[in-house]
């Protein structure tokens, strides 16, 4: 069994017991969510198709941890003019056990 959910603009292949790393969300570590946007779901070998999304088909999980990425360097720069800036930002993840279908 698995299924195909949207989340913050992307689209993850999700099963039960996986565990996916998504932009942060506002939930505490342990909590559960939902996902209510589910494009397909297999079962048993039958598939569903939403247009766009299933109606009553949830997906639900747990939040492990929040963490950041790898730090993105940004540098401006113009030649001859004595002009450069360095910034970095890291982004911020949340990573996600799925419970269930």
């Amino acid at each position: 069994m698995f299924a195909i959910i949207a989340f913050g603009g992307k689209q993850y292949i999700v099963a039960p017991k996986d565990k996916i790393i998504v932009d942060k969300v506002s939930l505490h570590e342990g909590e559960e969510c939902s996902f209510e946007r589910v494009l397909l779901r297999v079962k048993n070998k039958k598939i569903e198709i939403g247009t766009p999304c299933l109606d009553g088909a949830t997906v639900r999980g747990r939040v492990l941890k929040h963490q950041k990425g790898e730090k993105i360097t940004i540098l401006k720069y113009k030649a001859k003019k004595r002009y450069k800036k360095k910034k970095g930002a890291r982004a911020s993840f949340s990573e996600i056990e799925i419970l269930g279908i």
